[in-house]
């Protein structure tokens, strides 16, 4: 039987330095680069070089691509999907220190000097010896790396089941990869007959608390949505503010009735979803003037456990509805002991209402052509597209301001669930006891993983089109942002995030616990992956 390259806590760590070496910032030439080398690295492999076709590189947005590594077994159709992602946000906060961000040796060895730069926990973990520091190390190139030592371990000892190693880029700013990967899931499911048992994520376990040490396994993930508003008022000059009425003036009550709302709030399993907060609230003119400000916009982050897209907006348009009164009796009562008359009362409306309006004005084709115009600036993002393309509607259609307009921007991450699951349920269960048995590790369980995660895009349920209020109100739906949600259906498997252990991860202080990254979780994971080919061969015969 030939060696293992990844076989052992020090192969697999040096592996996975050498993963995190391969800087692959979201959007730069890193993360285009990253899935080539880790083909190449996967080519070294005795399996892939007697199975070229099971590596594909395949194409997502931007120039960037994600990989599959597929271990077929001739016997078996039953397949595990072992997911990740390689991209990691950016290292600016590193200082002097920020060449060393990707070598996480050489950064451990240099904190210690800086030691007093460091909080206490931080400070404690560094002079513990128990944990290695750097960019990726714990979100997420650790998960990747352990797939990919299962992955040969699969290859060499010929598991009888089948493996698909997928790992995707863009997983921090809008899942671009994962999306694009949902159809060729299926592509491979039907080139391959593959029976797709299990979505395994291999996210890192992150805190609840501060000082929790406690070990989690998660048969969910959280869904996050973004309801937006644009805020269109009427200008005038400063000398006659009552003239007009300004677009902060009127963005400030839906904010203060948005930000830590408790109706925008769910609890699931005794888990509660954080408080929705405002992500950003900004002025839309790019120059300073004596002018009011007259157009403004804001996004409002919401976290989702059973609620839809529709539920969502159903909520957030009640909220504005609430706010556009409170507005307008304020709004009055100022205009009332000032003898003006108001310039008119601030209406809310969808998105969806304001482009059905504009085409009914102006034409279909009209409308298309403002939102090509707005596509066509390369340095806005698909949130500030989203924006802008409300905006450049309302500038044609002033008769129905002052007004905001509700809308939704990208990302929408749908939540995801199985802790009913039987197979998850016999997952859990085997990791706990396993994991207090071979290492003492106290393990619990978590219904829905609250860091977010590419998980988001399979085992879709929506009993009936919760999507649509989405898809309707998302102004770049369909040109530069989309979801499969017809494709995501279909993937029918349960989903388990099982990863290893970290802290800080997107801070300077981002890092691994040792012992958990290279000897506890791969151990587990391998034995409750044995555990399903055990239960699938039991059900055979």
């Amino acid at each position: 039987m030939e060696q293992l390259r990844w076989g052992t806590p020090d192969r697999l760590r040096n592996l996975l330095c050498e993963l995190v070496s391969w800087k692959s910032m979201t959007l730069t030439e890193g993360e285009r680069e990253f899935p080539s080398k880790l083909r190449a690295k996967l080519q070294d492999l005795q399996y892939f070089q007697e199975n070229p076709g099971y590596l594909g590189l395949h194409d997502a947005d931007l120039g960037r691509r994600f990989l599959t590594g597929l271990y077929k077994h001739p016997s078996s159709k039953d397949t595990i999907v072992l997911l990740s992602h390689f991209d990691t946000v950016n290292t600016e906060e590193y200082g002097d220190l920020e060449e060393y961000a990707y070598q996480p040796e050489e950064l451990t060895k240099l904190l210690v000097n800086r030691i007093d730069e460091l909080d206490g926990d931080s400070h404690r973990d560094l002079l513990s010896g128990e944990y290695i520091f750097g960019r990726g190390t714990m979100d997420m190139k650790m998960g990747l790396a352990m797939h990919m030592g299962l992955l040969e371990k699969a290859t060499v000892e010929k598991w009888p089941i089948n493996l698909l190693l997928l790992t995707v880029p863009d997983e921090e700013v809008n899942s671009s990869g994962m999306r694009a990967a949902v159809t060729k899931l299926l592509d491979l499911k039907d080139q391959y007959n593959l029976n797709y048992k299990l979505f395994l994520n291999g996210e890192p376990v992150f805190t609840q608390e501060p000082g929790d040490r406690s070990f989690y396994v998660y048969s969910g993930s959280i869904g996050k949505i973004m309801p937006s508003a644009l805020f269109y008022g009427k200008e005038t000059h400063v000398g006659e503010p009552l003239s007009g009425i300004t677009a902060p003036f009127i963005a400030s009550f839906l904010t203060q009735r948005m930000e830590w709302n408790l109706t925008l709030q769910e609890k699931v399993n005794g888990e509660t979803t954080p408080l929705p907060v405002t992500l950003q609230q900004k002025d839309l003119r790019l120059e300073y003037s004596a002018q009011t400000p007259f157009r403004s916009a804001a996004l409002y982050n919401v976290f989702l456990m059973k609620r839809t897209a529709d539920e969502i907006m159903e909520i957030f348009e009640k909220v504005a509805i609430d706010a556009a009164k409170a507005c307008n009796q304020a709004y009055k009562e100022v205009c009332l002991k000032h003898s003006v008359k108001p310039v008119g009362e601030v209406r809310v409306l969808r998105y969806e209402d304001l482009q059905t309006y504009a085409i009914r004005k102006f034409g279909f084709d009209f409308v298309e052509q403002i939102k090509a115009q707005v596509q066509a600036t390369p340095n806005w993002d698909d949130r500030e597209k989203s924006i802008r393309i409300a905006d450049s509607l309302m500038i044609e259609c002033q008769e129905l301001t002052p007004a905001i307009v509700l809308l939704y921007a990208p990302p929408y991450y749908p939540a995801v669930n199985s802790s009913d699951d039987d197979l998850v349920k016999r997952c859990v269960k085997l990791v706990r006891e396993l994991g207090q048995k071979n290492f003492n590790l106290p393990v619990k369980q978590v219904h829905y993983f609250n860091g977010i995660s590419d998980l988001s895009y399979v085992n879709y349920h929506d009993e009936g089109k919760g999507w649509t209020a989405f898809k309707a109100n998302t102004p770049v739906w369909g040109s530069s942002y989309c979801i499969p949600f017809d494709a995501m259906t279909q993937l029918r498997a349960p989903v388990l995030n099982v990863g290893p252990f970290g802290k800080d991860a997107h801070k300077r202080t981002e890092r691994l616990h040792i012992k958990s990254a290279f000897e506890e979780v791969p151990a587990l994971v391998e034995d409750m992956i044995k555990m399903i080919i055990k239960s699938m061969c039991q059900s055979i015969h």
